[in-house]
């Protein structure tokens, strides 16, 4: 008798659902509050805090939706067996066209090509409604319609290009890994890994925006002269065209050894009102270069991601799991599937274990720029950054504390003022 591994996956995911969708209530109750924290009573403007309201409870309001139709279309595909069902189909497709359905990489690649097609389906009126409903309402959507759909055909040629190499490579793996495959597997997806990172900025991201010099000026001198300070070996400073998709804005900074580069939003540029703020945004950035947070970032989800293979390499030959997800045979991509949602509460758990860590970062990098005495500047960026992002001013704990990468503004402020009491202390 197989052992019920699809009922247990089933009420994993009911019962994240569930919980999680309890943290929204939560949140939601607290972005229905009229009134502003007490630490941002002066700071934020009234007419900025009800636009931010009123952004925070549309996208709340959409995430209900769009949450309750996932949790119902993934609960639907796996207890009616689409899966397998699917994983049929494929196989006749690739006979159909003249191809041996007995190769497990060419089948495969048919299986996702199908899978991608389902998703860019079901996903499309969720993004359309995103971004020229939601975002476009307040003000945020700079995209057409055109810009759109050239986009989403960019990403798909990119899926198209990138990867059939890498599924039939993670496929050649597992056929011949052996006792050793968990190491094979991870050795593939680190070398991708510092592909991706090094070709991403460079090859990829400019297909979909444009990279220009930041022009020389005062801006201009202040970060070099910040980033040779502190030894940062910056090569190139961008200037990125967000602008033309969405009115948020960002700061961002990459690159390998003593080739690294800094890239600004140019709505950055517009948002804040002179050099010294931008410049303690970067002093931000830099922070966590210095304090070596990008470097053990990247090693525990390396480590993570070991101890994922680890698990994979145990269970990937269980005829009794694939059999309870209504598999006769044991294709080594769906084992792969299978397994990530086997784990679920586990990456729940490793996932909120990485947020707490990325909170601390967080705030260890807004005290390297305080200590560089670019607090006011920070503290000031930041508040400008809330207003103009519309980001939520109200948060509730317990959804902060799961979900949240950075810490709410309130927090951050507090932070910056807590350490000026201690040094006149």
């Amino acid at each position: 008798m197989a052992l019920p591994y699809l009922e247990a996956v089933l009420c994993f995911m009911i019962l994240m659902y569930i919980f999680e969708t309890y943290l929204d209530i939560r949140q939601h109750r607290a972005l229905k509050l009229p009134t502003l924290p007490k630490p941002l009573v002066g700071v934020i403007s009234d007419e900025k805090f009800k636009r931010s309201r009123d952004y925070s409870l549309d996208k709340s309001c959409f995430h209900f939706v769009h949450e309750a139709v996932t949790i119902l279309m993934d609960t639907a595909i796996l207890y009616y067996k689409v899966l397998p069902w699917f994983w049929k189909k494929s196989a006749e497709l690739v006979t159909n066209v003249g191809l041996n359905a007995e190769n497990e990489i060419t089948h495969t690649l048919a299986f996702l090509a199908g899978a991608m097609v389902w998703s860019q389906i079901t996903d499309l009126p969720f993004s359309l409604y995103s971004t020229f409903v939601i975002e476009a309402r307040h003000g945020f959507n700079k995209q057409t319609i055109w810009l759109f759909i050239r986009d989403m055909i960019k990403g798909i040629l990119l899926s198209m290009v990138l990867g059939p190499p890498i599924v039939a490579a993670i496929i050649y793996i597992v056929q011949i890994g052996g006792p050793y495959l968990a190491i094979y597997l991870w050795g593939f997806m680190f070398v991708l890994a510092l592909l991706m990172m090094t070709i991403y900025p460079i090859v990829i991201a400019p297909l979909f925006n444009k990279f220009t010099p930041l022009p020389d000026g005062v801006l201009r001198e202040k970060i070099e002269k910040l980033a040779a300070s502190l030894k940062f070996p910056l090569k190139k400073l961008f200037v990125v065209d967000g602008s033309t998709r969405s009115s948020h804005s960002n700061a961002y900074m990459y690159g390998f050894f003593k080739n690294k580069r800094i890239v600004l939003y140019d709505t950055l540029i517009q948002q804040c009102s002179n050099e010294d703020e931008i410049v303690s945004v970067i002093a931000h950035e830099l922070g966590h270069w210095k304090l070596n947070h990008t470097v053990y970032s990247f090693i525990a989800v390396q480590l993570l991601m070991f101890l994922q293979f680890g698990g994979y390499t145990l269970v990937r030959n269980s005829k009794d799991l694939f059999e309870s997800f209504g598999f006769e045979d044991q294709p080594i991509i769906i084992g792969l599937i299978i397994f990530q949602h086997t784990i679920i509460p586990l990456q729940h758990l490793l996932s909120f274990c990485l947020n707490l860590v990325s909170r601390a970062f967080e705030f260890q990098a807004d005290a390297f720029a305080k200590n560089l005495g670019y607090a006011p500047q920070l503290r000031a960026a930041l508040v400008k950054l809330q207003e103009e992002n519309l980001s939520a001013m109200n948060t509730d704990p317990w959804y902060s504390a799961y979900h949240y990468s950075h810490p709410p503004l309130v927090e951050r402020l507090q932070a910056l003022e807590d350490s000026d009491s201690k040094k006149e202390d």
